[in-house]
């Protein structure tokens, strides 16, 4: 019989996320977490935060500061959160891939602006993503919106780079995926040690990027420059 005790403390949490320790790739989300409208979760994030102003001494009724706790809701809701709300999941057409293209195909330097989860501070950074065709392709612009997606809403970076590897091998129907991050944490720079100068790397190779000479050719790809 195991001795191992889990530890539930809220110091084991906070440590928990200060590591970025996650041990799932789907959200986690509640029961009953659509059974509110936009509008509504605006209403709701915007007393709550109204209340945290107060508790940090802020004068809610001065002209700067009136009109926050609703900037802030919208914000939340349809803009920094909307990939929450599965009903802002892109939709995805793939087509015939009537040119018979075989090798990679490869979109790079995506935007990445996604919030840590921990802090709820922001990520920058950009994703390269890549896939081998076999009978159907994807508009070039849909593999941006599925990395947007899944960024817009509260993250750890190694779970936001399973989640598109996921949806990209789910849409194309192929395991021949690749998916590469690279990330600047706002949670690392602007709190903690405040290192300004580092970045987080990901990735997720599935299928005929396991091969070492795939994988090279991907990463040579996205680290190569454009010319001038």
């Amino acid at each position: 019989m195991s001795d191992f005790v889990p530890d539930y403390s809220a110091a084991a949490f906070e440590d928990a996320g200060n590591l970025h320790l996650s041990d799932a790739s789907e959200t986690p989300m509640r029961a009953g977490a659509f059974d509110l409208n936009d509008e509504e979760k605006m209403e709701r994030i915007s007393a709550h935060f109204s209340e945290i102003m107060q508790i940090l001494g802020l004068d809610l009724s001065d002209d700067s500061l009136r009109g926050t706790p609703r900037r802030v809701a919208k914000m939340y809701v349809q803009e920094i959160f909307r990939g929450l709300n599965p009903a802002n999941k892109p939709k995805i057409t793939t087509f015939e891939n009537k040119y018979r293209y075989r090798r990679l195909l490869i979109e790079r330097n995506i935007p990445v602006q996604s919030t840590c989860e921990h802090h709820f501070q922001p990520i920058f950074g950009i994703a390269h993503v890549a896939y081998i065709p076999n009978g159907r392709v994807i508009g070039l612009s849909k593999l941006n919106r599925i990395v947007d997606y899944y960024a817009r809403r509260p993250q750890v970076q190694e779970r936001l780079t399973v989640q598109i590897a996921e949806e990209l091998r789910r849409v194309l129907h192929t395991e021949d995926v690749a998916v590469y991050i690279d990330a600047r944490h706002m949670c690392v720079q602007a709190r903690g040690v405040e290192h300004h100068g580092a970045s987080t790397i990901t990735a997720e190779y599935s299928g005929k990027f396991l091969n070492e000479e795939t994988k090279r050719e991907f990463l040579m790809a996205i680290h190569s420059r454009m010319p001038d």
